[in-house]
């Protein structure tokens, strides 16, 4: 039985050290490439992380962003949104990780919470959490 539990883990460990303040500077440092390149990552590791489980895929972020949106007059990019945090919240609850995390979280504090300014960083710093306990879970089974 051991065997079979060390073919599961991952040759290559995913990134777990993701914040929010690490995102802004980076971000305005490489004035917004940073951003772009995160995304890309988090749209590969997902697909990495729960592919296998429920056989969806997730479309990269550098499609959504520069074909997608902007085709869609940005609509395409609040589904994406929507549904990348959607599969995160299933992921979590399947890995039996206690962190409540989904498309709600996106629509209250990203899009919602904009409203108030701070709704948006307010998600990011879920966002990116959800995503380093994935990561972790996923670097530690497989």
């Amino acid at each position: 039985m051991e065997e079979s539990q060390t073919n599961n883990v991952p040759v290559m460990k995913l990134r777990t050290n993701r914040g929010l303040l690490k995102f802004i500077l980076l971000t305005i440092v490489t004035l917004g490439i940073y951003a772009i390149v995160c995304f890309s990552h988090v749209s590969n590791e997902i697909n990495k992380v729960a592919g296998p489980y429920d056989h969806r895929k997730t479309l990269h972020f550098c499609l959504v962003f520069f074909i997608l949106t902007p085709i869609t007059a940005g609509i395409f990019n609040l589904i994406w949104w929507s549904m990348l945090c959607s599969r995160m919240d299933d992921e979590l609850a399947r890995r039996n990780i206690e962190y409540k995390f989904g498309a709600g979280t996106y629509w209250g504090w990203s899009f919602f919470g904009s409203l108030i300014l701070v709704g948006p960083f307010i998600f990011l710093y879920k966002f990116f959490k959800a995503m380093n306990l994935l990561n972790a879970d996923y670097n530690v089974k497989g």
